[in-house]
């Protein structure tokens, strides 16, 4: 990687280059005054698209920054305002990428919700965020917020698509494209401050409600170099990141990062199929990919002779974010489609990529990689009011980074206690458990709640859940420490065997042996149960604490983000 960069230098010569810092203008407007006028911003899959049909629709540079010149103007003649929050409830339609930008560029905040969210977690966000306007999907809005309007008094304005007139009477509705249709077509733009918030996104806790976590305009200046250190991107880049846009990666780096960096943005509008992603990454020519280890293991258990079919030699670099990738992933990602995946690693509160192997590094499967040039992380043990006590190297320490990057959250949503408790003097505690080798990459060890205590060693889960994956007849992993009177806490194993392989105790016996062999008698878990699905999160991270909520028989806490199809 680089030298170190400073990052307040360059949010400073940003700004005193434009006299402000604004999302919307970073990547578009500078984009369509110099040689990306005409280039595809977006070229969109429709469910209809095979490579017998292949139909797209492409969306120049151009032609969506006047889309946005559109959208902003349409809602500032509504009343929004700067400063005022617009939720987006929809799938991955073209408009969506119209609606976020076209609010960033009025210095209205956007917020994005998971479509496949119930009222209940709708309205804790969208009460919370206080919530001035919402872009919807009628199909999802007359399902998911029609139920709870009444508990929404600060809702005006409800912008619709795909609406049959059945909701032309609800309070506050309008067609999307007849508000573009009518709306002054002429360049606007808030030249925000740095420090204006752009952006709310919010993460579930293991208790209580959803925190917001605020994300404000400086925050481009990393999206767009860390796209550059940690994905490779470059002008022109067909590039192609899987996460939906309700998350935080699908807004950092499914919107912002690649069109600041001049990349074509590939939104597939449909669910995960093998199939579809290995025809849409041979036909479009992808050049970066960002997906996930849960995507990967999908792709693993569609099996070993889809792959055969299709070249994937255009894919110039591929990572991961979203659970730790495990090395048996990588290695069968080589293996069968030829490409070497990276990992990286960051939290919706770091609001950009702050550890990544990047394409100049040798990668060490497992690895998280190393801190992006201009990031100072280090691993705290333990500290006081008065001292820190930092890890040395191949300890175990929390994952701490110091303050001072520019897309780090400037608050938790009315809740300055719980920000406040986030921090110990200038670092920033991530809650995250790694240890870092002698040649400076990290490796993750498990979220500090998900640490096993047992027979006197901690124990992180995700270094038995790579052992347990190793095994021929395992798809996927979870462990959980259950209190022991005598060793503290027994390791339990719950295994997602692979289709060719049956649930049986003698299965059950080989895959403890293969661990025990593998970590010794006293790391290896003592117990194995089998299950269909590993409860997740809608963005693919197991839910560890919910299996020992359930084992237990503990109250359960946030389910708001749980991935419906989950269950044993």
């Amino acid at each position: 990687m680089e030298d170190l960069v400073n990052w307040n230098e360059k949010v400073t010569a940003q700004l005193k280059e434009d006299g402000f810092i604004n999302i919307c203008h970073e990547a578009l407007d500078r984009k369509v005054a110099g040689s990306s006028r005409n280039s595809t911003a977006i070229r969109y899959v429709p469910l209809s698209w095979s490579s017998e049909r292949p139909e797209v629709i492409d969306i120049s540079y151009e032609k969506l920054t006047n889309d946005t010149f559109k959208f902003a103007n349409a809602l500032k003649k509504l009343g929004m305002k700067k400063g005022d929050v617009l939720f987006s409830l929809s799938t991955r339609v073209p408009e969506l990428y119209t609606v976020a930008l076209g609010t960033l560029r009025l210095g209205s905040v956007f917020s994005p919700l998971f479509p496949a969210f119930g009222p209940g977690p709708i309205l804790a966000r969208m009460s919370k965020g206080k919530a001035k306007a919402v872009f919807s999907q009628a199909s999802l809005f007359r399902k998911k917020v029609l139920p709870i309007l009444n508990s929404l008094p600060t809702l005006r304005h409800i912008v619709l698509i795909d609406d049959d007139g059945s909701l032309k009477d609800v309070p506050g509705a309008i067609d999307f494209f007849q508000l573009m249709d009518e709306a002054d077509p002429s360049p606007i733009l808030e030249k925000t401050e740095p420090m204006d918030t752009a952006l709310l996104h919010f993460t579930s806790g293991t208790t209580g409600e959803p925190k917001g976590a605020v994300h404000v305009h400086q925050a481009v200046v990393y999206h767009k170099a860390s796209g550059q250190y940690a994905l490779d991107l470059r002008e022109n880049d067909v590039f192609w990141c899987t996460a939906d846009p309700g998350w935080v990666t699908g807004t950092s780096y499914g919107i912002i990062s690649p069109l600041c960096n001049g990349a074509t943005l590939l939104i597939d509008s449909a669910e995960f199929n093998a199939t579809r992603w290995y025809e849409i990454l041979k036909h479009f020519k992808v050049d970066v990919w960002y997906s996930a280890p849960t995507a990967m293991r999908m792709l693993m258990k569609a099996g070993e002779e889809l792959p055969k079919d299709y070249d994937f030699s255009h894919v110039r670099f591929a990572s991961s974010v979203g659970e730790p990738l495990n090395p048996e992933v990588i290695k069968w990602v080589k293996e069968n489609l030829h490409i070497t995946l990276h990992d990286n690693w960051w939290q919706t509160e770091t609001g950009g990529i702050i550890m990544a192997n990047d394409a100049k590094m040798i990668v060490k499967p497992g690895s998280m990689g190393k801190p992006l040039p201009g990031i100072e992380v280090a691993l705290i043990k333990d500290f006081t009011i008065d001292q820190i006590l930092f890890a040395a190297n191949n300890e175990q320490g929390e994952i701490a980074i110091r303050k001072g990057w520019p897309s780090m959250f400037t608050a938790y949503l009315e809740n300055p206690e719980r920000y406040s408790k986030c921090f110990v003097g200038d670092w920033y505690l991530s809650g995250d458990l790694a240890q870092k080798d002698q040649d400076g990459y990290y490796w993750f060890v498990g979220r500090k709640d998900d640490v096993i205590k047992t027979s006197g060693h901690l124990i992180g889960p995700f270094e038995v859940e790579n052992v347990l994956m190793d095994h021929p007849a395992v798809l996927e992993s979870a462990v959980i420490g259950i209190p022991d009177p005598v060793i503290g806490e027994m390791i339990k194993g719950y295994v997602v065997l692979k289709k060719a392989f049956a649930q049986s105790e003698e299965q059950k016996l080989q895959i403890l042996a293969h661990a025990r062999k593998r970590l010794g008698a006293a790391l290896a878990p003592r117990e194995i149960q089998f299950i269909n699905n590993l409860p997740k999160t809608r963005s693919g991270k197991i839910m560890r604490r919910l299996l020992k909520a359930r084992e237990l028989g503990l109250p359960e806490g946030d389910l708001s983000t749980l991935e419906e199809a989950s269950g044993s």
